[in-house]
Formats: C-alpha cells, sequence, structure tokens
C-alpha cells in the first residue's frame, strides 16, 4: 500500500538543507514532491562530494532529493510566473525558502498563488520568519543557534560553546516545524475546504527546544549556565573518555539506574550520592578514572545485561551497522535512475496500514520539465516556444 501522503502534490521552491529535508520527509510518506531548480541559482548542496557512481548527483543531493521530479526554471524571467501559475493549480501545497519579499517580486507569493488556486497551503521557511527586525538578514545554522540562547548554556564552562556534528536549527527545528506545519494546515482544509499560509522560522523553532531549562527559567528559575544543570555537564550525566580513547555515555539519571551503574564500576559506595550530588564534581573525577581502566568495548559488556542507561559512543559507521539499525531497517537501497542502487538512511517512521516507498534517487537538473509541463496542460509548441525564450534553464 502507498505511503499515507498519496496524492498531496508539493511544488518545492527550495534549496540546501531545511526545505530540502522537509520535502524528503513528505516524499517518503508518499507525497509527489516536484523540484524548481535553476542553472542561475545552483544549490551548493550538489556540489559536495563524493558523486554517485555514473552520475553527477552528489551523494547529499541523491539523498536530499530522493522520490522527487525535478523541473528547471528561470525565476526571473518574465514568463516564469505564468507557468508556476499554470502549475499551482494542480498543487496541494508550495513551500519556499526565499529571503522575505523575493517570492512577491517574482509573481509567487502566497496571495499571487491564492487567486489562481484558493485551497493552495503555502510555507515560507526562512531563518528568522517573515516579520520582526531579523527578517530579511542572512543567517546559517549556527547563527540560528547562537541568537537562540541555546549555546548560552551549552558546551564546556572552560571553552564555550560546541558545534555539533548536524545542522540543529535546520533539520530539527526548520524542516521538521515545516513538515508540522504543513501537514497541520492540511487536516485545517480538509475540516474546512481553506488553504492558508505558514510560517515557520528556525530561529524561533529553536526558541521552543528550550523544553525544561526556558520553562523553568521563565517560572522564575536563575539564568542557566554552562555545566551547572542536570543534563548539560552540571552533574554526572556526561560523556567518559575510556582507555582507548574512545567514549561511553552516562544517562543514569533515576536511582535505580544509578544504583545498577554504581555497582558496574565497582564504587556502590556512590549509590547514596545521586546523579546530581553536590560533589558531582569530585566524584566526576574519580569515574573518568575508573572508566579510563577499560576500553569502550570493554564497557559495553560490563553494561551491556544491565538497566543503567550506559551507552557507547559509536561511530557513524558502527551506529549504520548496529544490530539496532538492522533490525529497524534503517538503511535502505534506493535505485539510481541511470541504474544500479546507492545504500541510503530509510524513512524513521513506521505505520501500520502503509509503507514508505522511496521511488529513486534525487536528480540534478530540469529532467522531468517536459514531463511536469505536459501534465499541466502545455502543448509540444509552448514548451518549444519556452526552451526558445531562455524561461526554462
Amino acid at each position: 500500500m502507498a505511503g499515507p501522503l498519496e496524492g498531496i502534490k508539493i511544488l518545492d521552491f527550495t534549496a540546501l538543507l531545511p526545505g530540502p529535508y522537509a520535502t524528503m520527509i513528505l516524499s517518503d510518506l508518499g507525497a509527489d514532491v516536484l523540484r524548481v531548480v535553476s542553472e542561475t541559482r545552483p544549490d551548493l548542496v550538489n556540489f559536495l562530494p563524493p558523486f554517485i557512481p555514473g552520475t553527477n548527483v552528489s551523494g547529499a543531493m541523491a539523498y536530499l532529493g530522493r522520490g522527487k521530479r525535478c523541473v528547471s526554471l528561470n525565476l526571473k524571467h518574465p514568463g516564469a510566473a505564468g507557468i508556476v501559475h499554470r502549475l499551482i493549480s494542480r498543487y496541494d501545497i508550495v513551500i519556499e525558502q526565499f529571503r522575505p519579499g523575493v517570492m512577491a517580486k517574482l509573481g509567487l507569493d502566497y496571495p499571487s498563488l491564492k487567486k489562481v488556486n484558493p485551497g493552495i497551503i503555502y510555507c515560507s521557511l526562512t531563518g528568522y520568519g517573515q516579520t520582526g527586525p531579523l527578517s530579511g538578514r542572512a543567517g546559517h545554522d549556527i547563527n540560528y543557534l547562537a541568537l537562540s540562547g541555546m549555546m548560552s548554556y551549552s558546551g564546556r564552562a572552560e571553552s564555550g560553546p560546541s558545534l555539533l556534528g548536524m545542522q540543529v536549527a535546520d533539520v530539527a527545528s526548520g524542516s521538521v516545524n515545516a513538515v508540522i506545519g504543513i501537514l497541520g494546515a492540511c487536516i485545517h482544509r480538509m475540516r474546512t475546504g481553506q488553504g492558508q499560509y505558514v510560517d515557520v522560522s528556525m530561529t524561533d523553532g529553536m526558541l521552543a527546544f528550550h523544553a525544561m531549562t526556558g520553562a523553568c527559567f521563565l517560572a522564575g528559575g536563575p539564568e542557566p549556565e554552562r555545566e551547572k544543570d542536570l543534563l548539560n555537564g552540571g552533574t554526572l550525566y556526561d560523556f567518559y573518555e575510556t582507555k582507548d580513547g574512545g567514549y561511553v555515555a552516562v544517562g543514569s539519571i533515576e536511582p535505580a539506574f544509578f544504583l545498577s551503574f554504581c555497582g558496574a564500576i565497582g564504587r556502590p559506595d556512590l549509590a547514596e550520592e545521586g546523579i546530581a550530588s553536590p560533589e558531582a564534581e569530585r566524584i566526576k573525577r574519580e569515574i573518568r578514572d575508573i572508566f579510563r581502566t577499560k576500553t569502550r568495548d570493554e564497557w559495553r559488556e560490563v553494561f551491556s545485561s544491565l538497566d543503567a542507561c550506559v551507552e557507547p559512543v559509536l561511530t557513524l559507521s558502527e551506529a549504520l551497522e548496529s544490530d539496532h539499525a538492522r533490525a529497524r531497517g534503517l538503511v535502505v537501497d534506493v535505485d539510481v535512475p541511470e541504474g544500479g542502487k546507492v545504500r541510503q538512511v530509510g524513512s524513521p517512521i513506521r505505520f501500520s496500514e502503509t509503507r514508505q516507498e522511496y521511488g529513486s534517487t534525487g536528480v540534478s537538473g530540469g529532467i522531468h520539465t517536459v514531463e511536469a509541463l505536459t501534465e499541466a496542460g502545455f502543448t509540444r509548441d509552448e514548451i518549444d516556444a519556452f526552451e526558445r525564450s531562455g524561461v526554462l534553464t
């Protein structure tokens, strides 16, 4: 059975990471996604090596473009808006990632497209939202993290904030909130027949991620600081280096888990202290010394049969090849249009009645331009004229 979003059609004007990741989620769930790209606006993601053998598509684009078709339009051309207006009559959702005001200049903003398709759902995904003093400002993931206040109490007291290995504001705040907003608008339209505009800001989303610390602060608690709280290194909840330079993650917060942890490291005397002991700094030094007596995998074996919330820090290759990843089917083989297959991370969402159908890997350029325009009712003569005019890139 096809995915739960079968029949939903999305016109995707996004590039880089946040928007493409959002539409990949929707594509994996069965939506028909048509990417609009332009040679005058190259997507940097498609220039990141390595490339899929036999193609000019980067591994990142092959993943982020999974299951999507692609048309190529010069949106600055006077004829582009008319083409999009014809397309939009057949689509349910538009998502774009330009700075505020750009789509209006192109005649492709929500008010313009709503006149053509009153039920359209239109999502704008930006760093700072459509209003406010920062709305027109450029930004990247690191900037949204900084301005959200999140990094003021993340990292180490001595060295300051530290980068994560992935773009949490782009994906967890931007992509995921865009998907939530779009699906919420779809449910509203099912009930009322009305489309609507969805404004998603990555910085706003990061502010909302202060789920516990922010709630406590707003209720009268102190300003959070690095390595001062339960979950940011101010307690025994932390990472510990092992004899071979690996690391283990200790999350033994609850008394039962901490009791099990203390017994496993040969220090049952620490059990009464609790993970948030006032002596946490001293005890943590002792625990660090203990963890350096065995390798990461030796500690993994020690804790393998215990309920202590202690796990090894895996490399990416180890995580992808783990028993968990295998059992959950998290690595999938996806067809490459030019032939063969490539391994990719699959969708993390499981349904009892529907299943993911990944289609093929992402493509570069507008290889589906003629197909998509023909579906929208354009004749071959019209398409040829578009090619001669330069509106098709």
